[in-house]
């Protein structure tokens, strides 16, 4: 049986001012299956190819914070505390900081946690690199 999912990927944007991005991660939440799930990859060299001062510790700090919302329990993040759907909610609403979320895009899934890495591979991961 098919359920509706909502993802969204997580965007590095090194440089407000230049408006260039790099898929981080992505965000997959299933209210049916009541999921929500983070997969996440820093790639150095491409970042610092678009800004060569990027702190990728800060990067690094930004995405665990995310990831622990998204995980819930995190006390780093108090929106972690909050049901799942508002969660993905928050995790997902515009923002002008260095991770910024894209549009959220639906599909239909009967495992959530194989779409999620589906998605990680074909939109976030280089197409050299293995999942």
């Amino acid at each position: 049986m098919s359920h509706v999912f909502e993802y969204a990927l997580l965007r590095a944007v090194p440089r407000q001012d230049r408006g260039e991005a790099l898929n981080v991660g992505v965000l997959l939440y299933c209210k049916d299956l009541d999921y929500l799930g983070c997969r996440t990859h820093v790639d150095r060299g491409r970042l610092l190819a678009l800004d060569p001062a990027l702190d990728l510790d800060v990067l690094a700090d930004t995405l665990a914070v995310l990831d622990g919302a998204c995980a819930g329990g995190d006390g780093r993040a108090p929106v972690s505390a909050i049901p799942i759907g508002q969660r993905f909610r928050w995790l997902t609403a515009p923002r002008s900081t260095l991770v910024q979320t894209s549009p959220t895009h639906p599909g239909l899934t009967a495992d959530p946690g194989a779409d999620l890495d589906r998605l990680f591979r074909a939109l976030v991961l280089p197409p050299d690199q293995p999942g």
